[in-house]
């Protein structure tokens, strides 16, 4: 399982490395593999080489925002199937809360003493993995996140969603026709330091600025963690706090299905309109009572297969994560590193009761 030479050199710097993280250290000293592309400890410099062999019997670790969250475990597993084909191991660690970054952290410190062979991250704060991510790559680990960004200096591919810009521009567009384009929305987001959810709201701020929706307002962001229970408390407070209350946005999983089960229950069940990402088969009731006329998603599969491929070619010298690079991605075919290092398998898909049957995820 472990039978790179790579994997060998690592060895050498166990103690080291533990030794380092337990202390909190932001430095270290000696020589890792593939120090020519590493030593800075952030995104990778070196060269690529497009041709050289992929490599088999790695260990990639998966370390999701949340474990046991549906659109994690359908993600995690596409990377489970992509590992399989390519003849490598998969592993899944991480918290049951979606606000745990200090859990997040001991994860990533353990998988680094552990010596896997890379680790696929979805973070929940964009700066409080970065000292052991980048300790991690200093070892030799080669570092992806995916579906929630860390800095860009903190790993060396960023696995995106979908454009953060066509997200966020869609996701407006969607509740602004379902409202007529006037009246006042809110925002149920996750956690307030979710680099991906914070992205969005971005650029949902800017399209609400445009002529087009000028009779609608922005009246509150909300927070409901990643859990069910306080987002169906923030959106029963929203109601509460704003009796006109047209529309809802929510770019969670967990965030969307709790407003629809309390919007459902309650006298603003098709009054109040309610748009974000969901899966199918959380939404699927709620399209079908009249509770959710449409939300989007990529296919989360996709996305954890993604992660998968990215990391295996970043481990063979494939790619390094610098911009134009291209690799191959099974199934997805042939992918283009972006600006930053990111790369994305592609649009999502609008849901709604036309084609909501036709998908099981």
């Amino acid at each position: 399982m472990f039978g790179s030479t790579a994997r060998s050199r690592r060895l050498t710097l166990a103690l080291a490395g533990a030794t380092a993280l337990a202390l909190g250290a932001t430095a270290c000293g000696g020589t890792t593999k593939d120090d020519a592309s590493k030593d800075s400890g952030s995104a990778a410099v070196g060269k690529a080489d497009p041709d050289a062999e992929t490599k088999k019997g790695l260990t990639v670790a998966f370390l999701p925002k949340q474990v046991n969250n549906p659109y994690f475990t359908t993600a995690d597993k596409g990377g489970e199937k992509a590992l399989e084909e390519l003849g490598s191991t998969f592993k899944e660690v991480g918290t049951s809360s979606g606000t745990d970054t200090a859990g997040q952290v001991s994860y990533v410190n353990t998988l680094t003493q552990q010596q896997v062979d890379a680790m696929a991250v979805s973070a929940q704060d964009p700066g409080a993995l970065c000292t052991a991510l980048k300790q991690a790559m200093r070892n030799g680990i080669s570092v992806v996140t995916y579906d929630s960004d860390t800095n860009k200096d903190c790993r060396q591919v960023f696995v995106s969603p979908a454009s953060a810009e066509d997200l966020g521009r869609t996701l407006v567009e969607s509740l602004s026709r379902q409202i007529g384009g006037k009246g006042e929305i809110a925002i149920l987001s996750a956690a307030q330091t979710a680099t991906n959810q914070n992205t969005w709201i971005d650029v949902m701020k800017e399209e609400l600025k445009k002529p087009a929706h000028k009779d609608i307002e922005l009246v509150k962001v909300a927070y409901g963690d990643d859990d069910a229970q306080k987002s169906f408390q923030q959106t029963q407070g929203l109601l509460q706090e704003y009796p006109n209350l047209k529309g809802v946005i929510s770019p969670t999983t967990v965030g969307i299905k709790a407003a629809a089960q309390y919007l459902s229950g309650s006298k603003y069940k098709g009054k109040v309109k309610l748009t974000g990402l969901g899966t199918p088969n959380d939404m699927r009731a709620y399209v079908k009572n009249g509770t959710v006329e449409e939300f989007e998603l990529w296919e989360p599969a996709k996305l954890g297969a993604l992660a998968a491929h990215a990391a295996v070619a970043l481990e063979s010298g494939r790619i390094t994560g610098k911009e134009g690079e291209t690799f191959a991605a099974g199934a997805l075919g042939t992918m283009t590193i972006g600006a930053d290092g990111v790369v994305s398998p592609g649009e999502p898909t609008v849901f709604d009761k036309s084609n909501i049957d036709a998908h099981d995820f």
